[in-house]
């Protein structure tokens, strides 16, 4: 008579899944639970607490003799955890038959049909009928109670993620506000490490790490963690002992990689400092103090291969000369990767960070630009080009620049140069030239101590020019130097005294 509300397939279904409860806790008789086993799963999982049921072959003949060995499976795993968890026969009846209901109806409702009869209900009377229909509002009245009073967990140093999944019963309306479940740690969380969320589906709490534990600060952690509902309880209804559980979580060692003090190791040297000089001496421990390990260190990236480690005495000295001009070298600073290896079985490495801040030092003659100019030879500006200068160096070994042209010899003079700015300086002609190529040599000195000057040469090109065009072919034929101008200039001198 209890379960006249069911539609007669979950009726069936109700008494299968009965008889499997009964079967899996000893309440039947030896025969029915020598037909059923508890699924073993590969590898423990936080999610293996809940029983599931092995599903038989198809093909086994003792399937067709005992349907109870397939059916059974079955129906059973497709409980939700809730049900499977249940600890007494009564609450699992009543949670089995709430949850075959709720299954069986569109929305937790009934409709009933009232007859009314008047005269008293006598034959002659006139008779009603109405339809009542009845939506069913369930209250939190029972409070949500952990499945055990203590819970275990084991978890690697280091490691993050879900450790445990803690389980609770409520005979309250499934995934309504009085039946999920809300978490809270109350204590042993000082250091905020661990976190716990409801599960949607299961309505379990998963427990998890989000800060890496640390075996040599604390081997062991113990969690006080309450449960309450979504939903307010009912007056006179409380949360009880059953509604706080202890989680005991054990750390397990694990050999961690040596750490670097400091990290990033920074340091500041001149560039071009002599081969063989000690840039630092680097420094890493272990954090496994309680395992008494050796430390071996070795050079990991080194892009430009100027360093080297001593094994002995872990300086760090350079076999190649610093160059902050290099394309290694970012925004002064050059970076290379030290590793640091422990003598764990199996060993583990910590990665160190050095950063060479490169000082500068004139080591750069600057460098003149263009190298090629073209003049007309009936041009009646003489002005021929804009020269410029640039150094690789910085501040203060680069500009202002001085530009000089090496000395003129004769009594007229041909070439000109004027400084614009600190960068560039403007070369002109004195007089007008034939048409030829001619090689001046301009020199360019910066500003460093001592000062670097680079010898140029610019050619010249005087050319043809007809009609807005440069005919420079003839120029290309005749190619003078300096020394040629000089000794032209000598010869007329020359001839004009003799």
């Amino acid at each position: 008579s209890s379960l006249r509300w069911l539609p007669l397939p979950e009726r069936i279904l109700h008494k299968l899944i009965v008889f499997t409860y009964k079967a899996l806790h000893n309440l039947a008789p030896p025969y029915l639970s020598a037909l059923i086993s508890l699924r073993t799963p590969a590898q423990a999982l936080c999610s293996s607490s809940i029983p599931s049921l092995t599903l038989p072959h198809l093909s086994c003949s003792h399937n067709r003799l005992h349907p109870f060995s397939l059916s059974a499976p079955h129906a059973w795993n497709s409980l939700p955890a809730l049900v499977r968890l249940t600890p007494t026969l009564h609450t699992f009846k009543s949670l089995l038959k709430t949850h075959l209901f709720r299954s069986t109806m569109e929305s937790p409702k009934y409709e009933l049909i009232i007859e009314a009869k008047d005269m008293g209900g006598l034959d002659v009377g006139l008779t009603g009928t109405a339809t009542a229909t009845i939506m069913i509002d369930d209250k939190n009245d029972h409070p949500p109670e952990f499945t055990k009073k203590e819970f275990q967990a084991i978890v690697k140093e280091g490691v993050t993620g879900v450790i445990v999944n803690i389980t609770v019963r409520d005979q309250d309306d499934p995934v309504t506000g009085a039946w999920r479940a809300v978490y809270t740690i109350i204590n042993g969380n000082p250091g905020q490490s661990f976190e716990i969320h409801t599960n949607p589906k299961t309505n379990e709490g998963m427990l998890s790490v989000v800060k890496p534990l640390d075996y040599e600060i604390s081997a062991f952690h113990t969690l006080l963690i309450k449960v309450e509902n979504e939903d307010p309880l009912v007056p006179d209804v409380a949360y009880g002992p059953s509604s706080t559980a202890t989680v005991q979580i054990t750390v397990l060692d694990v050999n961690e990689g040596p750490v670097f003090h400091p990290d990033p190791m920074t340091v500041t040297k001149q560039e071009n400092i002599p081969i063989g000089s000690v840039v630092l001496t680097v420094n890493a421990t272990d954090p496994d103090t309680l395992q008494h390990q050796t430390i071996r260190y070795s050079v990991y990236k080194d892009p430009a291969d100027w360093l080297e480690i001593n094994p002995t005495n872990v300086t760090v000295g350079t076999t190649a000369t610093l160059d902050r001009e290099s394309p290694f070298v970012f925004k002064n600073i050059y970076t290379a990767l030290f590793l640091a290896i422990d003598s764990g079985n199996p060993p583990a490495t910590g990665t160190g960070t050095l950063q060479i801040t490169l000082e500068d030092v004139n080591d750069n003659a600057p460098s003149l630009y263009p190298t090629l100019a073209k003049v007309c030879d009936d041009a009646k500006d003489l002005s021929v080009v804009v020269l410029g200068a640039s150094d690789k160096d910085i501040h203060p070994n680069t500009d202002p620049f001085k530009f000089e042209l090496s000395k003129q010899y004769g009594p007229d003079k041909v070439w000109k140069i004027t400084k614009i700015n600190n960068t560039h300086a403007q070369v002109s002609l004195l007089q007008k030239l034939k048409k030829a190529n001619y090689n001046i040599p301009v020199l360019v000195t910066d500003s460093g101590k001592p000062p670097l000057t680079n010898n140029t040469e610019l050619k010249v090109q005087v050319c043809s020019c007809k009609k807005s065009k440069m005919d420079c072919s003839a120029a290309d034929a005749l190619s003078i130097s300096m020394a040629l101008i000089i000794v032209f200039s000598l010869s007329s001198l020359f001839c004009k005294f003799s």
